[in-house]
């Protein structure tokens, strides 16, 4: 019996003092001096403890990148000398969709390898853009067998990357009449992509192709990004090219499991080429999903040519490019879907999607919507601590030092989060009675959208929204 798939976490304190949401202001002016027991050492998380250290060294204190938010110091205070803040400098990282509260988590988890929960729950509003618009149905969660993350019942995240046969056929005897080629598969439905910004220097590179190897995925660089450096890394490398340069890169192709070539007219003309410099080779196009393209059209083209994995792009907040009014990756996911099942080709070929994907709850909601996996990329730096604050692309210096992060370092950062990630995935697919990510591929009935909900049980009351709601 194989052995079942599991990530290994190992807590990785972070090197700088994360941004955190909430600080404590201190009137030291008012401040009696003589409590017997003063709350600044009854603090659980030691916040003040470790900030006597940096006063002792002349440096600035930091309450507001450490406090939890616990109260106790606000309440137990006899001179009431605490208030609580929101810290300045929060409301700056990020944007409107990598948000500070997104980043926050992702630090945490790749500290910890741990889900973060809050006892105080959601407090959010009911319905928001994007993935924010649709929820699982967790219907099964009552069933104490479905317990993926504690071992009692495995719940598999493979998913494959290899193109499979449109039908099979057998010979009298039983044998297999077709030719069945390998299947290639990864043990998780995350694939790495080299960030298109950032400090990307050689030990953050790495740090990246080490956390693929220790948990079975890959990662997506340009080819002429692949240098002597990395090579001993290339099992766990997928090379852009385009149609012009893959020859180019003959020796590179003979050592790596998959290729992505960019999509562009006469694109499949060139797959044999590609074939016959490794015929081992699993083929992925790449596709940016633009409003100028009929990308559900161009992938049924591609899923009936020799390829085996169609990799569709989003910009950074998962939106279509180059549109006044970009639709959002889950619908265009469902549209080349649909279109690969009226096509009769759907089971023979496979979808990854690159934009948008921030959380762990993202992955599933993707692959409902219709792909086989995802890729991440600015989830990747924000596991080593990147604050997006764009500093990088001024020309300034970066507040995080990325340039000097040990790879060993940052693989550990990126492998929590992976692992933190698996579980919450794991979490869902229990709760919806799965036992296996493949079988959530887009299985709508698992999931309620807003606009159709709205739609269902509001309009008969109070009739059509005439101005339809922004969820993309």
């Amino acid at each position: 019996m194989p052995k079942k798939y599991n990530i290994h976490t190992k807590a990785a304190p972070p090197r700088f003092y994360p941004v955190g949401k909430y600080g404590i202001i201190e009137d030291r002016e008012n401040c009696a001096g003589s409590c017997k027991e003063c709350v600044k050492k009854k603090c659980v998380y030691d916040i003040f403890k470790e900030n006597y250290l940096h006063m002792s060294e002349m440096e600035e204190p930091e309450y507001l990148y450490t406090c939890n938010s616990c109260f106790r110091c606000i309440q137990e205070c006899t001179k009431g000398i605490f208030s609580r803040v929101i810290n300045p400098e929060y409301r700056e990282i990020g944007d409107e969709y990598w948000t500070p509260d997104v980043l926050n988590r992702t630090w945490y988890q790749a500290h910890t390898g741990s889900i973060p929960v809050s006892g105080a729950g959601y407090r959010g509003p009911f319905v928001g853009k994007g993935f924010d618009s649709m929820w699982t149905d967790m219907s099964e969660i009552v069933r104490p067998t479905r317990d993926g993350i504690h071992g009692r019942e495995y719940i598999n995240t493979s998913i494959e990357l290899s193109r499979r046969p449109e039908r099979l056929a057998f010979n009298d005897d039983g044998s297999l009449a077709v030719e069945v080629k390998p299947i290639f598969d990864i043990p998780l439905p995350i694939l790495f992509q080299q960030p298109d910004f950032g400090v990307l220097s050689k030990n953050v590179l790495i740090s990246m192709l080490k956390a693929a190897q220790t948990i079975g995925t890959k990662l997506f660089i340009p080819a002429c990004d692949v240098n002597d450096e990395i090579m001993s890394f290339a099992s766990c490398i997928i090379p852009l090219v385009t149609k012009d340069n893959f020859k180019s890169y003959s020796s590179l192709l003979n050592n790596v499991d998959v290729v992505e070539i960019e999509y562009e007219s006469g694109v499949e003309k060139v797959f044999e080429s590609i074939k016959a410099i490794n015929e081992k080779l699993v083929i992925s196009v790449g596709l940016n999903l633009s409003s100028d393209v009929d990308y559900a059209t161009i992938g049924v083209e591609l899923s009936k040519a020799n390829v085996d994995t169609i990799h569709v792009y989003a910009d950074k907040h998962g939106r279509e490019f180059d549109s006044e009014k970009p639709r959002f990756i889950k619908d265009m996911l469902r549209d080349i879907h649909l279109a690969l099942i009226d096509a009769g080709t759907r089971q023979q070929i496979n979808i990854i999607a690159s934009g948008g994907i921030c959380m762990a709850e993202h992955v599933n909601k993707a692959i409902i919507c219709g792909a086989d996996g995802v890729t991440i990329d600015r989830s990747l730096l924000i596991a080593m601590e990147c604050r997006l604050c764009d500093r990088c692309k001024d020309g300034l210096a970066c507040p995080v030092e990325f340039e000097t992060i040990d790879a060993n370092y940052g693989s550990n950062r990126i492998v929590n989060l992976m692992g933190a990630w698996r579980n919450q995935m794991l979490e869902m697919l229990g709760a919806m009675g799965l036992r296996e990510a493949r079988r959530l591929r887009g299985e709508v009935g698992r999931s309620m959208w807003f606009e159709d909900l709205e739609k269902e049980n509001f309009a008969p009351i109070f009739g059509e929204r005439k101005v339809a709601i922004d969820v993309g």
